[in-house]
C-alpha cells in the first residue's frame, strides 16, 4: 500500500531537449504504473551545461551533470531527479541511491556526416567531432590520421554543426539520437569492435534518496533488470580501474557477458578484455583486475 498514498512526484531534470524527452518517458510509465500518481516537472542547469567553451574532461568530467540535481533531492525539493546513467559517478552520492535503472536505449555510438557514409570513407585528416576521450581513442585507434576536434552542446547543436559543414564528421550516442527523433541523420552505428560504448550508455538512471521507502516502492514499475544487471557489470569494470578516471574507458555487458577496454588517449594502445558470470559486480570487478594487469594502470595514470 505504501506506494499508493503518494499523490504527486517533484522530478528534477536538466533544460534540454533530451533531458526533457527521458524525462518525460519516466513520468509516463510512472503514471501508467501508478494511475493515481501525478509527476510535476521541476528544471535545472548544471555546470556542465553552463561552461560550453570548454572540453569535458578539462572541466571535470563526472558530476558536472548532477551535483545541483543531488542537492535539490538532499533538501527536499524534488523527489527524483532523471540522469543519463553515463553521467552519473559509479558511487552512490550521500544519502542517495538509484531507485530504478529504465529499459535501455540503443548503447552503440553512431558517426553523422553532412556527406560521408562511414568512418571507413572519410578522406584523410577528416575533422571529427567529440568532447569524449572515450569516443577519440577509438577513433584514433581505428583512423590514426583524423583530426579530433571538440564538440560541446545538445545533441542538436552538434547535429546541427556537422550537418553545416563545421566538421566532416561527429560522433554521439545512438540513444540520445534516438530519444530525439534524430535517427534520419545518423550515417553509421559503429559496432563495438570499433567503438566500445561508456559503462551506462543508452540507461537512464531515477535517483532518490535512500530513506525514502515510498518513492523507492514507486520505483519499482520502471526497473529493467536486465538492464540493470548490464550497467551493474559495465561500472564495476570502471569502478575496479579506479572509479571515474579520464582516461579513455569503455564497457559494455549483455547476457552476463562482459567486454571492457582501457586505451591511451591517442589510441596507439588499447586493452580489451571479456569474460562471463553470472554475479555482475564479481565479473566487473575481476576483468578491471585483468585489464591493470596487462598495463591498464599505466594509460589510467
Amino acid at each position: 500500500m505504501i506506494a499508493t498514498n503518494r499523490a504527486t512526484l517533484i522530478v528534477g531534470t536538466r533544460g534540454s531537449a533530451l533531458a526533457r524527452g527521458q524525462t518525460d518517458w519516466v513520468s509516463a510509465h510512472l503514471t501508467a504504473a501508478w494511475p493515481n500518481l501525478a509527476c510535476s516537472i521541476s528544471l535545472f542547469q548544471t555546470s556542465g551545461d553552463k561552461i560550453l567553451d570548454k572540453p569535458l574532461p578539462e572541466i571535470g568530467g563526472k558530476g558536472l551533470f548532477t551535483e545541483e540535481l543531488e542537492n535539490a533531492l538532499r533538501s527536499g525539493e524534488i523527489d527524483i531527479a532523471v540522469h543519463s546513467l553515463k553521467d552519473l559517478p559509479v558511487d552512490n552520492a550521500p544519502g542517495l541511491t538509484i531507485g530504478a535503472i529504465g529499459e535501455r536505449e540503443d548503447p552503440r555510438d553512431v558517426l553523422i556526416s553532412r556527406q560521408y557514409h562511414t568512418l571507413a570513407s572519410l578522406p584523410h585528416g577528416a575533422r571529427v567531432g567529440t568532447s569524449s576521450l572515450r569516443r577519440s581513442a577509438q577513433l584514433l585507434a581505428a583512423r590514426p590520421d583524423v583530426r579530433i576536434l571538440s564538440l560541446r552542446g545538445n545533441v542538436d547543436t552538434r547535429i546541427r554543426k556537422a550537418m553545416q559543414g563545421e566538421y566532416d564528421a561527429i560522433v554521439l550516442a545512438a540513444a540520445g539520437v534516438l530519444r530525439l527523433g534524430f535517427g534520419s541523420h545518423i550515417a553509421e552505428y559503429l559496432s563495438f569492435e570499433v567503438m566500445l560504448p561508456a559503462p551506462g550508455q543508452g540507461a537512464l538512471a531515477v535517483q532518490c534518496r535512500a530513506d525514502d521507502e515510498a518513492t523507492r516502492a514507486l520505483l519499482q514499475p520502471i526497473d529493467h533488470a536486465p538492464t540493470r544487471s548490464a550497467v551493474l557489470a559495465e561500472r564495476a569494470f570502471l569502478s575496479g580501474l579506479g572509479g571515474g578516471c579520464s582516461a579513455p574507458v569503455a564497457a559494455y555487458a549483455r547476457a552476463k557477458h562482459l567486454v571492457g577496454l582501457v586505451a591511451s588517449k591517442d589510441g596507439r594502445r588499447v586493452i580489451r578484455v571479456s569474460g562471463e558470470g553470472d554475479d555482475p559486480l564479481a565479473l566487473g570487478s575481476e576483468l578491471a583486475q585483468q585489464a591493470l594487469a596487462q598495463g591498464a594502470r599505466e594509460l589510467l595514470a
